[in-house]
């Protein structure tokens, strides 16, 4: 493992300031895997009463964003290069985790998976895949 979860957070929110804006915290990191949370925030609620999808989005970019950091290091210039997200069920107005796994990890792309949940339930609310193109070593 390349980096532990408290300096993950720590990069991502000095290199993406809007993370501080969202609280966005980096609970788990082991080799290929992040568990991410981004604390419910009445600022994120949509028409509805449910938190929106560029929140959910978010959640998923950086669960995939945290899983590479903390298996490759810093690598600051990993950029999404592709994100699909399936929204399977509306979220509770609570926090949101986002577990993130990397599927295959080449040497110029990153290919990962993200099931995101509402805090204390079993049920997943996304389901997210996407990509990472990786800077030349």
């Amino acid at each position: 493992m390349a980096l532990n979860a408290a300096k993950v957070q720590a990069l991502i929110r000095s290199w993406v300031p809007m993370a501080e804006d969202i609280d966005l915290r980096i609970e788990e990191i082991n080799e290929g895997f992040a568990r991410i949370r981004i604390p419910f925030q009445e600022k994120t609620i949509r028409p509805g009463g449910t938190v929106s999808g560029p929140v959910m989005m978010t959640a998923g970019d950086t669960a995939m964003y945290a899983a590479i950091l903390g298996t490759l290091g810093e690598v600051s210039m990993a950029v999404t290069s592709n994100l699909n997200i399936n929204f399977l069920q509306r979220p509770q107005p609570c926090d949101l985790i986002a577990e993130g796994n990397i599927l295959k990890l080449g040497k110029r792309i990153a290919f990962c998976e993200v099931s995101i949940r509402s805090e204390g339930s079993q049920d997943l609310v996304a389901h997210v895949t996407g990509s990472y193109s990786l800077p030349p070593a």
